[in-house]
């Protein structure tokens, strides 16, 4: 099915290494009163819900949600306008009950998620969800898991976002578990909670946003920057050999101008100031604003490798997410890119060669150049840097509706 994941994909989203996880792999299934549990609900308003596990009472019933913390869930939902069994689709993240060597309900493992993930995906792809509602750390390995090639940290994390992802073609919501929030000892994890499930709701309502493919331009002339006339602001973003411009051996390997929202020219870096010139001059007019990700690295690497001050900045995504959201590990561009466009993982093939094999040495040369000279190397790098100065022009735009509503 186009825009979705086709039986070979879905196979190997089960598991990053290619195998795929089944019921066969885990066998959960032959101890418990109900394996395998079905979806329940009548999926009126296209939202689907997917929990942790079955606990004991679920086993016994046979459908989710049916114990002390589904309750919960139940009585939020209606208080919400929102009736969790007639306007939902209820699933989890493992579809059998994990126990304890006593008896007693457990959290699944990771495994266990990788065995049932297939279903999981099978489901999305039958159901179509217009809002999917992820319900605490299980469900969020299961969806996101696999894809999220970084650290993928906790539901604290990500909680709040509404994702569009492009993938599922559907709204990603992350939340905290129904459990989390009964155990909770402070009324502030029911408010932000019931907010968070307020968002999810409206997103329902709303009409998917699909991404449009941006058009890149890789020019070997940089007089085609010329063209860049009449603007008020442009994103750049540039891929060095390292972090620190100062260092001996270090250069600016290329760059990336974004000009609209869909539009960005990419260019190796010339070695000559006569070749680079177009390029220099851009970045000293005053009259053009700049846009970047964390502009400090773009500012000191302008500074000491083409010998210019980069004049009129006018908005930094990384400082403009910490105004945002103070949580941790959140101010990433591709972090961002994921949770405000639904683009994940553009970025795999790149980004182990952007580091260096010294870890520990911020002067150290990364292995960049290692890739140029892979087969459709050159290409694919240019690519990247332009879809990060797009999504750097793209973030730009939206977290000024938020800081700057007026």
């Amino acid at each position: 099915m186009e825009g979705f994941f086709t039986a070979k994909e879905t196979e190997m989203a089960s598991r990053p290494d290619g195998k795929s996880y089944s019921c066969v792999s885990c066998g959960m299934y032959k101890n418990v009163n109900t394996p395998r549990m079905k979806p329940f609900g009548n999926f009126k308003k296209k939202i689907m819900n997917i929990g942790e596990a079955p606990g004991e009472v679920e086993d016994k019933v046979g459908k989710p949600f049916q114990g002390k913390t589904g309750k919960l869930l139940e009585y939020t939902y209606k208080k919400l306008g929102i009736d969790l069994f007639e306007d939902c689709i209820n699933i989890n993240a493992c579809y059998c009950r994990p126990v304890t060597e006593d008896g007693d309900n457990r959290s699944p493992s990771n495994f266990e998620i990788e065995s049932c993930r297939k279903t999981t995906l099978q489901y999305i792809k039958e159901y179509k969800p217009k809002v999917i509602i992820i319900l605490g750390n299980s469900a969020l390995y299961s969806l996101i898991g696999h894809r999220w090639k970084k650290d993928l940290g906790g539901i604290s994390k990500w909680r709040g976002y509404a994702i569009p992802d492009q993938d599922f073609e559907c709204w990603l919501c992350p939340t905290f578990h129904p459990s989390y929030v009964e155990r909770s000892d402070t009324a502030d994890v029911e408010t932000i909670w019931k907010d968070d499930l307020k968002q999810a709701f409206e997103k329902a309502k709303e009409p998917f946003p699909k991404y449009v493919e941006p058009t890149i331009e890789i020019i070997d002339d940089l007089y085609h920057l010329t063209n860049i006339v009449g603007i008020d602001e442009f994103a750049f973003d540039y891929e060095t050999t390292g972090l620190k411009p100062h260092a001996t051996g270090h250069r600016i390997i290329c760059a990336a101008i974004a000009d609209k929202e869909n539009h960005a020219y990419a260019f190796m870096m010339p070695d000559t100031k006569a070749e680079r010139q177009p390029f220099v001059e851009l970045l000293a007019n005053k009259a053009i604003g700049k846009i970047a990700q964390n502009m400090k690295f773009e500012h000191s690497w302008t500074l000491v490798r083409l010998r210019t001050e980069v004049q009129n900045w006018v908005w930094d995504t990384m400082l403009a997410t910490h105004v945002l959201d103070n949580k941790s590990g959140v101010t990433g561009l591709k972090f961002q890119t994921y949770v405000q466009f639904g683009i994940v993982d553009y970025d795999s093939e790149v980004s182990p060669y952007l580091k260096s094999k010294e870890e520990n040495n911020a002067n150290a040369i990364n292995r960049i150049q290692e890739f140029i000279e892979l087969p459709g190397g050159k290409q694919k790098l240019l690519r990247y840097c332009a879809l990060d100065a797009i999504h750097e022009l793209r973030l730009a735009n939206i977290q000024r509706m938020n800081i700057l509503p007026f």
